[in-house]
């Protein structure tokens, strides 16, 4: 891996020289036109000692030719969209909360809100945080606008006679890995893909049976029809990502203090801000889990998150479950 430098080596609506993060010269950005995987690239750097794990390091790229999401999944990478990796010294045990907190630091970016205040004003389902590593929204047919094969492959599947799944739109995915050295923890790479301008085809393969469509910022303009509101640039998208990435990581480190004066770093406040953006609150979800090879499913209604980020599921017989993992599906009556 060559040094690091501040610029983004190309963009398609920027010159280089006009691309340095001035505001955040601590990050030691670098920019790939074609990265195998932002995530994976590094982490080889930090492990084999390319780059010092006592430092921040951002890498971006304007594609990946091998993506990857979570358990293994591939994230299709297309030009014309962010994907960007931090890596951040840590030496506190990961928990489940920190992409959830990542989700809402994403979703409080300038973009996202100014989109749900307009599509709250069209009374349209707002961008939210789907447990546990998605930015998105659930939305019934009529708001979705896409073509003919998008549409084709997010028609609602029949499980029952009396119920649907609703498909997820996902516009951003967080894959949260730690980096270790000779067996010990020194740091984490948070990654974050977000579809802007291209909204990745998902096939039946590319999808791995999970019920969700990609949708992008450019999709979600236009179905506004706002001409006030343009697009905003790749090197914007990649500031506003960066601040809240490290904001996350800021908060994530404070979870565990009292209150500082001022402050809003607390678990209480995040929780109630989680609610705020949770795009399963109050839906009916059908959560299918393995253990020991042994499937075992469970429906009810989503109400929010325990203090460990998992998903509480109120099931139909009234217990309360916290879910640490699971396929999510969302399904309604017909």
């Amino acid at each position: 891996m060559p040094p690091l430098n501040p610029l983004f080596d190309s963009l398609p609506d920027c010159q280089p020289e006009s691309l340095t993060l001035a505001h955040l010269p601590e990050l030691n950005h670098r920019h790939l036109i074609s990265s195998g995987s932002t995530n994976s690239e590094l982490i080889a750097a930090v492990q084999d000692g390319t780059l010092d794990a006592t430092d921040m390091h951002l890498l971006t790229a304007e594609t990946q030719s091998a993506g990857r999401g979570q358990h293994g999944r591939s994230w299709q990478s297309p030009r014309g969209n962010v994907y960007l990796s931090l890596y951040h010294p840590l030496h506190l045990p990961i928990s489940g909360l920190l992409s959830l907190i990542i989700g809402v630091e994403l979703a409080k970016m300038p973009v996202i809100q100014t989109l749900n205040e307009q599509l709250r004003a069209q009374k349209l389902t707002p961008i939210g945080v789907k447990w546990a590593n998605d930015l998105g929204f659930y939305a019934q047919q009529h708001q979705q606008r896409h073509n003919q094969a998008d549409l084709d492959n997010s028609i609602l599947q029949v499980t029952k006679l009396d119920e649907q799944t609703l498909p997820f739109h996902k516009l951003a995915g967080i894959l949260i890995e730690p980096v270790t050295r000779l067996g010990k923890l020194v740091g984490v790479v948070m990654g974050v893909g977000l579809n802007v301008q291209e909204t990745p085809t998902l096939t039946a393969q590319t999808s791995e049976g999970m019920s969700y469509q990609a949708i992008s910022l450019q999709d979600i303009y236009q179905s506004l029809a706002s001409e006030t509101m343009p697009l905003p640039s790749l090197k914007t998208l990649y500031w506003q990502m960066s601040k809240a990435l490290m904001a996350a990581m800021t908060r994530f480190e404070h979870l565990g203090l009292e209150k500082p004066t001022g402050q809003t770093y607390n678990l209480d406040s995040f929780l109630k801000q989680f609610d705020a953006l949770d795009a399963l609150a109050g839906l009916r979800l059908r959560v299918t889990q393995e253990h020991n090879g042994d499937i075992e499913t469970l429906t009810g209604y989503a109400c929010g998150l325990d203090t460990h980020g998992c998903l509480q599921l109120r099931q139909d017989n009234g217990n309360i479950s916290a879910l640490f993992t699971g396929r999510i599906d969302v399904i309604q009556r017909v």
